[in-house]
């Protein structure tokens, strides 16, 4: 599996430094409720004044599927394992799964744990969080 190669921006740029760190940041309010990255207030309380906080990297696996890249060449299509995990701090993230055989998906359940590692697609890219199955359930 292939992580497609992704370019910072200023809205990012703290997040993909956490990233390149091994970090996995979330938005942080003073109440102590954690949002996604892309938040501007608190999605529990409305707080506009936010902090990026380490995750955990820790999740239980809510939904997935499998996409269909296109053919090439007279090859079969790619195919690519997407996920949703509830962070253990609450928010949901969407990523791949990586290390898991796409036509392996119905054995998958729901609440799976996962963890988030960081991949790149070359090493002049940027650091892209993916979930990986943990032993632990």
């Amino acid at each position: 599996m292939s992580v497609g190669p992704v370019v910072r921006d200023e809205a990012t740029a703290a997040f993909f430094d956490g990233t390149a760190a091994g970090q996995f940041l979330l938005r942080h309010c003073q109440a102590g409720h954690f949002s996604e990255p892309a938040a501007t207030q608190c999605t529990t309380c409305g707080a506009t004044e936010l902090t990026w906080q380490p995750a955990t990297g820790l999740a239980r696996l809510v939904s997935w599927t499998v996409s269909y890249g296109k053919a090439a060449d007279g090859e079969p299509p790619p195919r690519t394992l997407l996920v949703i995990g509830e962070l253990d701090e609450g928010p949901w993230w969407w990523s791949q799964l990586a290390d898991v055989d796409p036509a392996a998906a119905g054995r998958l359940t729901v609440g799976a744990r996962l963890r988030i590692e960081f991949r790149r697609a070359a090493a002049e890219h940027e650091a892209v969080p993916v979930f990986v199955l943990t032993a632990r359930a």
